[in-house]
């Protein structure tokens, strides 16, 4: 049976399939639970005659998705070459060569980013460019990795269908949940606010902020516990529920309390446990899928959930956050979610901390904007849902922190003056996150958090009106990533003009606080691997250029220790440096000769050396051979011309060159080294002038027999 595409999947395999045949590449950014993996298996179906190089996180995420694929009577398509990012990485050059794809998916394709997993997926790009390339994730967007867009470096932005979270929930496509809000744990927290209450300097504050604390504590101690919230909302007591925990310690914690929280609803539910490193897994994923029964299920989960594994019948989540990033949150609340579910899922977020009420905002504000779109555009055919039930059980809890963090923080309004006041004298709101004022008020980071709230990554009060006056006074919103880039030039060029280049370590910090080295080092890897164009563009390059910028490390290095060589071969006339040896600038260019032995003769690892390079070391007399072979091949040398005059090796073990050499003993040497300390070329070299091994053998024997006798004799 052929594979059935949802409509918004077939609109969006439409695109990918023209932006595929324009560019060579699409990428597909559409929400956990809304089937886009099926995408791409019928980019497979349609395209039986092609190989497919399928590349995903884990099998476990692959086999999963075939299985829902079977489950909704279609066929796997025969022409998949699946590998994991991982094992991608170990294929040879040789082994790259024979897998020949006529398509390549990227799935989950913001895991491209990773260090490890990008140098696998960059050397297949590279050998096969021009093969269409098709990417598949929920998002875009490395949250904690300096918010890199994997669609930008991979895809060249060319994203044929984006759809967020939210607008799924908007379209009818995922089902809107329930969302229930509740505190696990909140007294380390409460202890912070109430040190912070302490350490108020005036006393009219820190009065108005204990009176606030007072109540909030109240309203924490009268919240229902969890064992009265999950009864209150958990209506399919024999539903399917993944829970979430941070990391194994944890899971066991939470573990240790099922009787108390769910004994209510089952006196006997059904455990199960998940997690990467757990050999019982895949048995335990199955039974937990398999299950029927009458009886509450609960799988918890640690990192494999989060992304590519979806179960139809999942009746709900149980959120144990913290989770920093929101690309795993909202993968975690989208395993509730599907395209194909008719009943309402239920999340629980059971947050760790009172900081970490805020989360769920974020699909809020996707589903107002786009709510707002489809209006704006007279498609109101496309609302389907407007909201979501959102029961909060701390919300009095939320206000009172909020009053709280208004209390004992400078106001809005005191900032912004602030921010005004540095408009005034400086014409721009560019301003280092770490900036402070004389006063000592954080400006940078009150701006930085500005941002955030308006694009909807951080709870926060940011009305239209709050956003006209900001703006008034040159605030810049959706250009975060050029402010950056000023601000690293700057400090570039500040070090470039004190130093004459821009050679810097990967971990140099500036005096202000600026990670220079590091932000350098991910500019070479821009450029090398030719992604983020449109940061690192051809004027910015040149700019670079002007300050000295070094865009090959290794090379730039080598041509440092060639020419030190070069000098040292000037005043020396020979290329004989002891190890230990370091040039007038600092340059330890004995090590680095040794190195370049080393590395032509394959005893250590690291890039090969030209043939150039071998060249012009061999125009000031490299010795390519390190002391200990030279030696030998002198000895053997000697060896040689005792063969010529004797016609023989057995040489006397005191025999002695006429140029002073030991020979005898260098001889017994060899023969002691036998055949299991030489070479196979030294030995076949040695045979050449006719060696002895056997005496050495004999002689032994004798000896042997000797020591017997006076042992005798004695």
């Amino acid at each position: 049976m052929k594979i059935n595409l949802f409509s918004h999947n077939q609109s969006a395999y439409d695109a990918a399939l023209a932006m595929l045949e324009k560019t060579g590449k699409a990428a597909v950014v559409h929400p956990t639970g809304t089937g886009k993996s099926f995408i791409a298996f019928k980019l497979c179906e349609e395209h039986p005659e092609k190989r497919v190089c399928w590349l995903s996180p884990s099998e476990y995420i692959f086999k999963t998705q075939q299985e829902n694929l079977l489950a909704c009577g279609a066929d796997v398509p025969q022409n998949i070459t699946f590998y994991t990012y991982a094992k991608l990485v170990l294929l040879s050059e040789e082994e790259l060569a024979e897998i020949k794809p006529d398509y390549i998916i990227l799935d989950e394709f913001h895991r491209c980013g990773a260090e490890i997993w990008g140098q696998g997926v960059v050397r297949l790009l590279e050998m096969y460019k021009g093969i269409p390339v098709l990417g598949l994730s929920a998002t875009n967007i490395r949250y904690l990795d300096n918010q890199r867009d994997m669609a930008d470096e991979l895809f060249d932005g060319n994203i044929a269908s984006g759809m967020t979270l939210g607008e799924a929930i908007v379209r009818g496509i995922l089902n809107p949940p329930t969302y229930v809000t509740s505190i696990y744990a909140y007294q380390k927290d409460y202890d912070k606010l109430k040190k912070r209450v302490s350490k108020a300097k005036s006393q009219a504050v820190r009065e108005k902020a204990e009176k606030v604390l007072e109540k909030l504590h109240q309203a924490l101690e009268n919240a229902e516990g969890l064992d009265e919230i999950f009864s209150k909302h958990i209506k399919d007591t024999a539903g399917k529920y993944l829970v979430f925990c941070a990391n194994l310690a944890h899971m066991k914690k939470m573990k240790a309390n099922v009787k108390k929280w769910f004994g209510a609803i089952d006196k006997t539910p059904h455990i199960y446990t998940a997690y990467a490193d757990d050999p019982e897994t895949d048995q335990a994923f199955k039974d937990f899928k398999q299950d029927n029964s009458d009886h509450l299920k609960l799988l918890f989960c640690i990192d494999m959930l989060n992304e590519g594994i979806h179960i139809e019948d999942v009746s709900g989540v149980i959120l144990f956050r913290p989770t920093v990033s929101p690309i795993v949150y909202k993968q975690q609340i989208g395993r509730a979610l599907s395209a194909s579910k008719s009943k309402e899922p239920v999340i629980f977020d059971i947050v760790n901390n009172i900081e970490n009420l805020y989360s769920i905002g974020t699909v809020q504000k996707e589903m107002q904007d786009a709510v707002a779109y489809y209006r704006d555009r007279g498609e109101n055919a496309e609302i389907l849902n407007e909201r979501f039930r959102l029961i909060d059980e701390v919300r009095n809890a939320k206000e009172l922190f909020d009053e709280l963090n208004e209390t004992l923080t400078a106001s809005w309004e005191l900032m912004y003056e602030k921010a005004k006041q540095y408009y005034k004298a400086n014409g721009h709101l560019n301003i280092p996150r770490r900036y402070k004022t004389k006063e000592g008020h954080s400006l940078g980071n009150w701006i930085f958090t500005q941002r955030k709230v308006y694009a909807g990554t951080q709870y926060g009060n940011l009305n239209e009106v709050r956003i006209k006056k900001l703006e008034a006074i040159g605030m810049v919103w959706d250009n975060v990533r050029d402010l950056s880039w000023q601000r690293y030039f700057t400090e570039a060029e500040a070090y470039a003009k004190e130093h004459g280049n821009l050679n810097i370590k990967a971990t140099y910090i500036t005096k202000s606080g600026v990670k220079l080295g590091s932000w350098l080092s991910n500019l070479r890897t821009y450029r090398k691997n030719n992604i983020q164009q449109t940061y690192l563009t051809k004027e910015r390059i040149e700019a670079l250029n002007k300050l000295g910028m070094v865009w090959d490390v290794p090379d730039y290095l080598w041509e440092q220790n060639y020419a030190a060589c070069v000098e040292y071969h000037r005043t020396h006339g020979e290329l004989d440096i002891p190890n230990d040896y370091v040039s007038k600038d600092g340059l330890k260019i004995g090590a680095w000769v040794r190195r370049q032995r080393s590395l032509r003769q394959g005893k250590v690892a690291g890039t090969e050396l030209t043939a150039e390079q071998i060249k012009r070391l061999d125009a000031i007399e490299m010795i390519w051979e390190f002391k200990y072979d030279l030696a030998w091949e002198r000895a053997y040398e000697a060896a040689k011309q005792y063969f010529e005059s004797h016609g023989n090796l057995k040489v006397p073990a005191t025999y002695v060159s006429d140029s002073g050499f030991r020979l005898g003993r260098w001889i017994a040497v060899q023969r002691e080294k036998g055949r299991h300390g030489l070479s196979i070329e030294r030995r076949q070299r040695l045979d050449t002038i006719g060696m002895c091994w056997e005496i050495q053998r004999k002689r032994k024997q004798s000896l042997h027999h000797t020591s017997i006798t006076r042992e005798i004799v004695a």
